[in-house]
């Protein structure tokens, strides 16, 4: 066996839901090994993993099993020196978003990646998913400037308000998800942001007095796109209008049309479009519209398990085939530096230049 086709062999760290479904693609596919998992606490997990060992620190297992890659999905505020570290062993990353917890972070980050010469990929997992990468397509076919419509809500309660709780010790809803859809709104206009604004409310006492359990943001574009992205966590959070996804322009506009029965906390509805509309603005003389709205029915797409299987595919052949992933980092930083200043927006109260 040459070494382009040995088994890329892995080391997992965290696990949470997604280090657990990430740890599940490794195991799946034959193009990784997994050489060990990370995490402070023995979890209880898929049948498939209880043969590993779980090792409860990073670093001592970072020395000690030497892998090729280390997947970080842990929380946001060790992702930037557990990447760097991998970095500096020789190790390819695949890390979960957002990147880092500042920009600066992001930034050594991707530094150190491109000093290594070794890859990064960032969990953008909706770049994989193919009814988003149609949504797009057919957003930018309608051409600028945009108005981007979007959030992702998440009424929770138990062991996912933990989840939530815990995430919010050092990242607020409209960073850690938001991201994710600053990210497609970037992908479709292209134009860079120019002004940022966010706004924050607190609704339980159950978290820091600092932090935020709602919030919106705006973001202004050089083309004059405009868009707004809202989250919010917690038990009190309604189920009312919890996923929108919305791109406007002056030829038409692209949706996605929920399933009305479904609910926030199912993680597979948080990527599954379930049908994508086309509107287009154009009228005849008598005024009226020249065709209907067009639903596309996005059958069989892919749950969460099977994108985050396809995510890890990208990160083998990202490795493999020596994909230039220049674009793929910039990306990543840009969308996290839009976010990050909503939130520096929202505790300021005063929009942010870019």
């Amino acid at each position: 066996m040459s070494s382009s086709d040995r088994p890329i062999r892995v080391l997992v760290a965290g696990l949470g839901n997604m280090g657990r479904s990430h740890a599940l693609a490794y195991h799946n596919d034959p193009g990784f090994e997994i050489v060990g998992l990370v995490n402070r606490s023995q979890p209880k997990l898929d049948p498939a993993l209880s043969g590993y060992t779980i090792h409860p620190d990073f670093q001592t297992a970072l020395a000690e099993l030497k892998p090729d890659l280390c997947a970080i999905c842990t929380y946001s505020d060790s992702h930037a020196d557990y990447a760097v570290a991998a970095f500096e062993a020789g190790c390819h990353v695949f890390v979960e978003k957002p990147l880092a917890t500042t920009v600066v972070d992001a930034e050594r980050v991707v530094a150190a990646a491109n000093k290594a010469g070794r890859k990064l990929v960032i969990g953008y997992i909706l770049r994989h998913h193919p009814s988003w990468i149609r949504l797009i397509a057919e957003a930018r076919k309608l051409g600028p400037p945009y108005v981007f419509r979007m959030n992702l809500n998440q009424q929770s309660s138990g062991p996912t308000w933990d989840v939530h709780k815990a995430l919010m010790q050092t990242t607020p809803p409209i960073v850690d998800c938001g991201v994710h859809y600053v990210d497609v709104m970037c992908q479709i206009t292209d134009a860079k942001a120019v002004e940022v604004r966010g706004m924050g409310l607190r609704l339980s006492d159950e978290i820091a007095p600092d932090m935020y359990n709602y919030g919106h943001l705006q973001v202004l574009f050089e083309d004059g796109s405009l868009g707004w992205y809202e989250a919010g966590w917690g038990p009190m959070i309604s189920e009312t209008a919890f996923f929108v996804k919305d791109v406007m322009s002056p030829k038409g506009s692209v949706s996605i049309v929920m399933d009305p029965n479904a609910k926030s906390d199912d993680i597979d509805t948080h990527t599954k479009t379930s049908v994508i509309r086309l509107h287009s603005a154009e009228t005849g003389p008598d005024g009226k519209f020249v065709r209907p709205d067009e639903d596309m029915t996005m059958a069989g797409e892919p749950g969460h398990q099977q994108l985050c299987d396809l995510e890890q595919a990208y990160v083998l052949k990202a490795i493999r085939e020596d994909i230039d992933l220049a674009r793929h980092m910039d990306d990543a930083v840009q969308s996290l530096r839009i976010c990050l200043a909503a939130d520096e927006s929202a505790r300021k109260g005063t929009p942010i230049r870019l």
